[in-house]
């Protein structure tokens, strides 16, 4: 699992990679909110170029993300889904809720 994390301007950007299972999800989600409120950050986005696979703990951790973005008046967006993780995203509903780039 790889999890960077850097601002630019007012954004939070999460690279993520490798893996997205129960057993790396709390940690990255510990990470990002801690530099969400560290940062104030206005916009986070999640770039999921280097994501292999991601389960429904991945799918909780990026809802869990937009609730949160979503009560501070904020905005999410998720870059770069491999198709079978974009595939996912289509099947949970998620892309419906998310802007992509």
């Amino acid at each position: 699992m790889k999890c960077e994390i850097e601002q630019a301007g007012g954004s939070l950007i999460v690279k993520l990679g490798g893996e997205i299972d129960q057993h790396c999800a709390e940690e990255i989600r510990s990470n990002i909110d801690r530099e969400l409120d560290l940062k104030n950050s206005s916009s986070l986005i999640i770039d999921l170029g280097e994501v292999d696979f991601m389960d429904s703990s991945g799918l909780g951790l990026i809802m869990g993300r937009y609730k949160k973005m979503a009560a501070r008046g904020g905005t999410i967006m998720l870059a770069r889904p491999k198709p079978n993780v974009n595939r996912l995203l289509e099947m949970s509903g998620i892309k419906k809720l998310i802007g992509r780039k």
